[in-house]
């Protein structure tokens, strides 16, 4: 195979993996959902918090940064926070664990009303899953993006956005675009409960 032909060859496989997802009409409705849980949350006070391992905690940086800052129009920041701060993640994996990096964060941060955003393309991360347990004890909504079927994930979170994919890759990038249109539909809902 040549190298364009393995080039062609990802192309296609992230537009099947993109197509298998568009084909579950549970995916907007769920999307549509929890941008209104969001919107009034945030209403309320509220904010996002936002976690996952690798290039999932770069997606969940980018998720919160479009909050903060902005998506495609200008309007007021929208509180989210990611957990990616290197002072918090190794004093807190070297003092209990790396499975607890999440989960402190989440136990510092996270208060009734809140929503907890989780990555985990696997559905597999001791860390993912005990930052979950650990938000609906504080009282915090859970949506949780997964891939692979959901693995131990799967049923965990109040909702769950599990798509296609075999590879990792494949998965952050639908994750991405998932918590893109995430953020718009949060923007629409926010800015309909400031004009209500």
């Amino acid at each position: 195979m040549t190298q364009r032909d393995t080039i062609q060859s990802e192309l296609d496989t992230a537009a099947r993996v993109l197509e298998a997802l568009r084909a579950e009409p549970a995916i907007s409705a769920t999307i549509a959902a929890e941008a209104a849980h969001i919107g009034q949350s945030v209403a309320s006070g509220g904010k996002i918090l936002a976690i996952g391992n690798g290039g999932s905690c770069c997606d969940a940086m980018h998720f919160c940064e479009e909050l903060t800052g902005r998506y495609r129009d200008d309007r007021p920041p929208i509180p989210a926070i990611a957990c990616a701060d290197p002072g918090h993640i190794t004093c807190t994996a070297n003092d209990y664990g790396y499975e607890g990096v999440f989960e402190r964060w989440v136990i510092g941060l996270a208060r009734p009303g809140d929503t907890l955003i989780a990555l985990t393309t696997s559905g597999n991360s001791e860390n993912i899953l005990r930052a979950v347990r650990a938000a609906k004890a504080a009282g915090a909504r859970t949506v949780t993006f997964l891939g692979k079927g959901g693995g131990r994930a799967r049923g965990q979170g109040d909702a769950e956005l599990i798509v296609p994919g075999e590879t990792a890759d494949r998965i952050q990038e639908l994750h991405m675009l998932l918590l893109h249109t995430l953020v718009g539909a949060i923007e629409r809902e926010v800015e309909s409960a400031r004009t209500a």
